[in-house]
């Protein structure tokens, strides 16, 4: 058995090469079972770190990582990033020729590739005589949820990787997924014969993703509502989801139509396209030079790209699970990003003729059901969403477009019996649009000549909006008044139990549909006030981190590869709220590892020390220097700074380092340190606060115990 690492091996890997001085939430407990020579599933939102989960163990195992992979772009983009924080990475698929194929096959022998992605339909021709001869630390399957057929996206080729224990017993595997419901879990163990695994389920919530849904808007002002919102973010880049490659073009085209003359470049990508023409439309959008991409669901899975700000589904999902990875392709930074969902009749009844055609008409039909749920929903979405991935939300997220309008009910008795009386004397024999348009008293040709005009309640919901009444049947229909017969060319039927609320006048309570102004205008006009800020009006942070991202898009350009690769925008921001003047101080901030510190350092501490010249901006640790000279304790430094109490000790840190003279003592409470000095006595110095905390029982935070622990020091 090979030697294990150990955990705080990980933590110097993690540091070194990737720029964190802390793992996230279950990293570092996944990569203790790596370590261990255990196998693992993990199951983690997109955005929360699965790479790492390999990448860091990968690091400190001495032989080779291999890194199953479904996506040519994805494998590319990942293996771009570790090069450019200096580790030994490549990439075996059809994209590369027969001396690059031998050179990365004698770089593994060398033991200079430390992680080696490969296709599954690669892995086993590789399987037959390469791999084995290596020595394999590692396997990692990405996208694990691609060998069940219960997951979203099914791939035959990826049955064949139960073998892998069979050519490697010894050696642990991590199956990683961000969407995976508790069925395709069990059913991703059993294919890949990993009965003992340790399972970690992250929180599925992303926090920072606004959610909001618009159902039964009419095309045209579909588009205006998405030109409005784009409009309103012109540098942020984002991803249009279309069912259909025809409806991708025609967006697109519309988009650039209408947005071109703004500078706004639009693309799309459908599978399609020439392979050629569809890497080199997402190559454009990894590299900023398209804004927005129109795109059918397999555009996305394979690009690691950041700053992405929005996402729109142009149309309903066709499950919860592409749904939730889809949107999971914006704010992968944590930054604040927004998803909007469109929802109408029309994608329903034909996702239902996709789903009742498909081998899997029960599945499909409930995971469509669930979709449509979600879509519905008068509570909280965010609750919704995560119940479906086996999570509960206690509170409301705040964060959605039902909490921020609540809905309201009322009395919907008549509104109801006018629509069950205008279906049944249509002889149950129309889709809800030709229903609508008769209780409307619509005058189209079609309806006169049918004598749907000559109908007792032709005209009697005049007073009602198309798309209020569009709503008011979807509520009818989730209340099993109303049903659609699929195999009738999707007519509406009243159900038994309609039949019998129209009979007996039973009481019938209907949701108000939300008065939305079109979705993007009061964001609009409040970014379009951010653009329009005069460059006086801007706070110091928002300037340099303009400047930066110049600098870094500059840098980009020169070296030919995605500007997030280089830093992404939070790191871009610390370096902004922080500014590092020195590489010191600049390697403090999380995501600057060694090797981009090396290659790029020189570069953004000389603009961080241009900017401060010339706006006469005191560095942050100066900043905090005055106010503690002026006699603010920690907890006022941070108040006023804006900055936490945390940053505020490291900045005291770092002039103490720097010879001046900081009294720690003076800034822990008295009591305190009488408590600590016997704790201290036994537990000593070390970087681990938590036996402190735990040991107070959560009484004592873990910025006071920092503290207290300097002070104690200094005794």
């Amino acid at each position: 058995m090979q030697e294990n690492g150990t955990i705080e091996q990980a933590k110097t890997v993690l540091k070194h090469y990737f720029g964190y001085a802390q793992f996230r939430p279950l990293q570092e407990e996944i990569i203790e079972k790596l370590l261990q020579q255990q196998d693992v599933l993990v199951l983690m939102p997109t955005g929360g770190g699965k790479s790492i989960c390999y990448q860091v163990p990968a690091l400190v195992f001495p032989g080779l990582t291999i890194v199953i992979s479904p996506l040519i772009a994805l494998m590319k983009d990942q293996v771009t990033a570790l090069q450019a924080n200096g580790i030994g990475a490549a990439y075996l698929n059809s994209t590369i020729g027969m001396d690059e194929e031998q050179w990365i096959k004698h770089e593994c022998v060398q033991g200079r590739i430390k992680l080696l992605y490969v296709s599954p339909e690669r892995l086993q021709t590789e399987l037959r005589s390469f791999l084995p001869t290596l020595p394999v630390s590692l396997i990692a399957i990405d996208e694990a949820h691609c060998i069940s057929q219960w997951g979203h996206d099914f791939r035959p080729e990826y049955t064949q990787l139960a073998s892998l224990k069979t050519h490697f017993p010894k050696t642990p595997i991590v199956a990683l997924t961000a969407t995976a419901d508790k069925t395709t879990r069990k059913d991703i163990l059993a294919q890949l014969a990993l009965p003992q695994a340790n399972v970690f389920v992250a929180s599925f919530d992303r926090p920072n993703l606004s959610l909001q849904v618009r159902s039964n808007v009419q095309k045209k002002d579909k588009m205006e509502e998405i030109r409005a919102f784009i409009l309103a973010r012109p540098k942020d880049s984002g991803i249009i989801y279309c069912m259909s490659r025809k409806t991708c073009e025609e967006v697109a085209a519309d988009l650039n139509q209408t947005l071109g003359r703004q500078g706004i470049s639009v693309g799309y990508y459908h599978a399609g396209m020439a392979p050629d023409a569809r890497d080199t439309a997402q190559q454009d959008f990894i590299n900023d030079r398209l804004q927005v991409m129109c795109a059918t669901i397999a555009f996305g899975m394979g690009i690691d790209k950041s700053n992405v700000r929005w996402v729109i589904h142009y149309n309903l999902p066709r499950n919860m699970e592409g749904y939730y990875q889809e949107i999971g392709r914006a704010g992968r930074d944590g930054v604040s990003s927004d998803t909007i969902l469109y929802f109408n009749m029309g994608d329903l009844n034909m996702l239902t003729r996709f789903a009742q055609e498909s081998g899997q008409q029960e599945m499909n039909m409930e995971k469509l059901n669930r979709m449509r749920q979600y879509a519905e929903a008068n509570t909280c979405r965010r609750k919704v969403l995560l119940s479906y991935f086996g999570e509960t939300l206690e509170q409301q997220c705040n964060n959605c477009d039902v909490c921020a309008n609540p809905r309201s009910f009322f009395d919907g008795t008549v509104l109801t019996q006018k629509a069950l009386s205008a279906l049944l004397r249509l002889n149950e024999r129309v889709g809800s649009q030709m229903l609508i348009d008769v209780l409307r008293g619509s005058h189209r040709a079609d309806i006169l000549q049918a004598g749907y005009d000559k109908i007792k309640t032709y005209g009697a919901g005049a007073d009602i909006s198309n798309r209020d009444w569009q709503q008011y049947i979807l509520q009818l229909l989730d209340q099993g008044i109303i049903e659609i017969a699929y195999d009738e060319n999707f007519t509406l039927k009243v159900t038994d139990f309609g039949k019998t609320i129209l009979a007996e006048k039973r009481p019938v309570q209907l949701t108000r549909p939300v008065d939305f102004t079109p979705s993007a205008k009061p964001a609009a006009k409040e970014k379009q006030g951010r653009e329009k800020k005069l460059k006086s009006e801007m706070t110091a942070d928002e300037q340099l981190f303009e400047q930066l991202r110049k600098l870094r898009y500059g840098i980009a350009k020169e070296e030919n590869m995605p500007a997030y690769v280089i830093f992404n925008d939070n790191t871009l921001k610390e370096m902004a709220a922080q500014m590092p003047v020195n590489m010191s101080a600049l390697k403090r901030i999380p995501g600057v590892g060694d090797a981009k510190a090396a290659r790029y350092g020189e570069r953004f501490t000389h603009a961080i020390q241009d900017f401060m010249y010339k706006y006469n901006k005191k560095d942050t640790y100066s900043e905090t220097w005055d106010l503690y000279e002026r006699g603010l304790n920690v907890a006022e430094i941070a108040e006023q700074r804006g900055l936490t109490q945390s940053t505020i000790i490291q900045h005291l840190q770092h002039w103490a380092e720097k010879g001046k003279e900081v009294s720690f003592r003076d800034l822990v409470a008295p009591d305190l340190l009488l408590r600590m000095r016997p704790v201290y006595a036994q537990l000593g110095l070390t970087d681990k606060l938590k036996p402190y905390y735990e040991h107070f029982r959560g009484a004592v935070s873990y910025d006071e115990i920092r503290l207290a622990l300097l002070a104690l020091q200094e005794a």
